[in-house]
């Protein structure tokens, strides 16, 4: 998805034309950033599971909106590495905890941020539910189906808060785009979407064992590899599917109004034989109603069209690209494109440690950039909306019916590689 810079440019002017004199308009940029204390003062919150997605969540949290009162991880070098986030921002230290039972009962917290492997999502968010606190869960939203609705009939039996993450319904740049363009028709009718995530890089983590002699066998993890390396496992995780595709498909449903019918799929370990059991290669079909069709390959072999989302109308076409630019083509306009580059208010250097960080995961230092600022901005917009939702009852951008809805197209796309066949999806109730 390569466009010239006379192409950006020009796409930046008319991208924003579209929005103009629309309400749209303000969701983008500084307009979109909470402003000022929650009403009743922070949210006591805790955070359980500090790698990668953990971290920049706890870093992007807005001291006005959250109070960080206590950190649970397994690993101790992860705890070690959010003290410094905290230290860096200038916030109190948070007490630690290995088990995340015991910091829900010693701790007064009114919520819990959970950035844990995907295969513990229900446990700790059930137990977090039903001991009386709000929860923001990372996506994908469970492992399986089951555990899925498990979480979301625990959120309404106990009739608290249950968000999960996916950032994008939280960046101002989607929001504008929905309501303004989307929402508005302006696409024309759309009968298919693209969805892409290409890296080349095999997807291994690396980390310094806490202590010779640590082990993570009492979590479930039989040596540090696989606590580690838990996306490269079918036990802990869905792979590229969950991790990155989940995002996208969350959007597609969002703008075609309705969830997949039907997925196939191919895939495989094509480059990394390496004792991996999740696939390095996915090529995926999302059939929905109205002859709409979404498409997603995600590839750890090249990484040239890094990751995007295209939606194709009779009108126009739309395309989002790295979660910080957008281009409306007109149709029949050749190939004029517009676009417009979202800047996060102060956007400086960042610790960038989300799996969804195409190029910049783990604790890696991304560039100090406008994009880069923006798609990490959409982090603290969601800890401050799930703030505000606790206190004010704003309604959550995401919630557990969306999120379900991406997590049963993104299981059922994973047994459509598994067992090479097409997978139809019961409507949701």
């Amino acid at each position: 998805m390569n466009l010239t810079p006379e192409q950006k440019e020009l796409g930046r002017r008319n991208f924003m034309r579209a929005l103009a004199g629309t309400p749209a308009v303000a969701a983008l940029g500084a307009a979109a950033v909470l402003e000022g204390p929650v009403r009743g003062g922070p949210v006591r919150v805790g955070f359980v599971g500090l790698g990668g997605e953990g971290r920049v969540l706890l870093e992007q949290t807005d001291a006005r909106h959250a109070e960080v009162v206590a950190l649970c991880d397994i690993n101790p070098t992860q705890l070690k590495r959010s003290d410094e986030v905290l230290a860096k921002a200038g916030k109190p230290a948070a007490r630690h905890y290995a088990d995340w039972k015991e910091m829900l009962e010693k701790e007064k917290l009114e919520a819990v941020v959970i950035a844990t492997p995907l295969w513990t999502h229900a446990d700790v968010t059930v137990g977090a539910l039903e001991t009386g606190h709000h929860v923001l869960c990372e996506k994908m939203m469970a492992w399986d189906v089951a555990s899925c609705e498990r979480m979301a009939d625990a959120a309404r039996r106990t009739g608290r808060i249950l968000e999960i993450g996916h950032q994008r319904f939280y960046n101002p740049m989607y929001q504008a785009a929905y309501e303004g363009i989307v929402k508005e028709g302006r696409l024309g009718d759309v009968f298919h979407a693209r969805l892409a995530w290409h890296r080349n890089g095999d997807w291994r983590r690396t980390d310094d064992l806490p202590a010779p002699d640590y082990s993570p066998a009492p979590w479930g993890y039989p040596d540090f590899e696989h606590l580690v390396n838990w996306r490269l496992y079918g036990k802990y995780s869905r792979g590229l599917i969950a991790e990155l595709a989940s995002h996208q498909v969350a959007i597609t449903d969002w703008f075609f109004g309705g969830t997949p019918e039907a997925a196939i799929g191919s895939g495989g370990i094509y480059r990394y034989k390496d004792g991996r059991e999740a696939w390095d290669h996915v090529y995926l079909v999302f059939e929905y109603a109205q002859g709409r069709t979404a498409t997603f390959s995600s590839i750890q072999s090249n990484a040239q069209d890094h990751y995007y989302e295209a939606f194709y109308g009779t009108r126009a076409t739309l395309i989002f690209s790295g979660e910080s630019e957008a281009y409306l083509f007109e149709e029949g306009g050749g190939q004029k494109a517009t676009g417009v580059e979202v800047a996060a208010k102060g956007a400086g250097p960042v610790s960038a440690a989300s799996e969804s960080r195409a190029a910049d995961a783990a604790g890696r230092s991304a560039a100090g950039s406008a994009a880069a600022g923006a798609r990490v901005n959409a982090y603290g917009l969601e800890v401050s909306g799930f703030c505000a939702s606790i206190r004010t009852g704003v309604p959550l951008k995401c919630g557990p019916l969306r999120a379900l809805g991406s997590a049963r197209a993104c299981l059922a796309a994973w047994d459509a590689v598994d067992k090479k066949t097409r997978v139809v999806l019961p409507a949701l109730a």
